[in-house]
């Protein structure tokens, strides 16, 4: 072979390989990119602003003042955000809702945003009379879905709502019962989604997430098999260990798939001790990650 002619198939070879490389690094970037979508440092800042708000009681300021930076971040992150309010067994009641695009498959993805009035379980009887802070129960729910309105892409199949149920945690206060939001909701909902998940309790540092035994088995599944997939099987253990009055009961109720997720072996549920400090921005980032493969892979499924 003429020396000229080596050393140009020599030269084209070295650019093929080259440009072949550059290709595949890009990819790469690419993909650990949409692997990496949630940011559980980010979800963990927004505990933090609730958190400041105060205890987000109903009918408080700091309450009016969380639902309204929640409707804020929901528009933000290009969510079409609307409140529904009502007066509920003698209560007003505000439940935020958010929705991203249109038809089916069609889920919901929920979380209440209330703290619980009083720390009845608190072991000094002092405190029993406090609000709870509601740094996990409560702001944990709440930053996972707001992490995944930003994380969600805009032109998804089917759609997504997000909501944000008020009044979840006064049961067993005199003239309060559980789960009043929720309940409100599902009663007026128009429609039959394809399924619901409810996340409640999800930021505790030491994170294990068993199967709640209301649930709809089929999706629990799909939610643990995605976990596993992500890495995450030591976090979401295949036993069941707790049947929950939570508020995925009222679809339940109605025939729609629902789910609860939730770590209730927490030592300071609706107690003084409910802090940030007790919240993990790597659990936050286990739970967002693992519901965000879960619902894309149910979008293009369309199923």
């Amino acid at each position: 072979m003429n020396p000229v002619i080596k050393k140009k198939l020599s030269n084209l070879t070295l650019v093929v390989i080259l440009i072949l490389t550059v290709l595949i690094i890009a990819l790469l970037l690419t993909h650990l990119q949409r692997e990496a979508v949630f940011d559980g440092k980010r979800a963990l800042d927004d505990v933090r602003t609730q958190v400041a708000f105060g205890a987000r009681t109903p009918g408080s300021t700091a309450h009016q003042a969380a639902g309204n930076w929640i409707l804020g971040e929901l528009t933000a992150a290009g969510w079409e955000a609307e409140e529904q309010t009502a007066v509920v067994a003698g209560h007003p009641i505000r439940n935020l809702i958010a929705r991203s695009g249109s038809g089916k498959p069609w889920y919901i993805l929920g979380a209440h945003y209330d703290s619980r009035m009083k720390a009845d379980q608190d072991q000094v009887s002092l405190k029993q009379t406090q609000p709870v802070p509601g740094a996990n129960d409560g702001a944990s729910g709440v930053a996972v879905l707001l992490e995944l309105a930003r994380a969600l892409p805009e032109d998804m199949p089917g759609q997504v709502w997000l909501v944000f149920f008020d009044a979840e945690d006064q049961g067993n206060l005199p003239g309060w019962d559980w789960i009043l939001g929720s309940r409100y909701f599902a009663d007026t909902l128009q429609g039959i989604p394809d399924g619901v998940v409810v996340v409640d309790m999800i930021g505790d540092a030491e994170l294990t997430i068993y199967k709640e035994r209301n649930s709809d088995e089929g999706m629990t599944t799909g939610i643990w098999e995605a976990a596993a997939r992500a890495g995450y099987g030591q976090q979401f253990p295949s036993d069941y260990k707790y049947q929950m009055l939570d508020d995925h009961l009222p679809f339940l109720e109605r025939g729609i798939p629902a789910t609860l997720l939730i770590d209730f072996d927490y030592p300071w549920w609706h107690t003084t001790s409910d802090t940030l400090d007790k919240v993990s921005a790597a659990s936050l980032d286990v739970v967002g990650e693992s519901l965000y493969r879960w619902i894309m892979q149910k979008m293009n499924d369309g199923n």
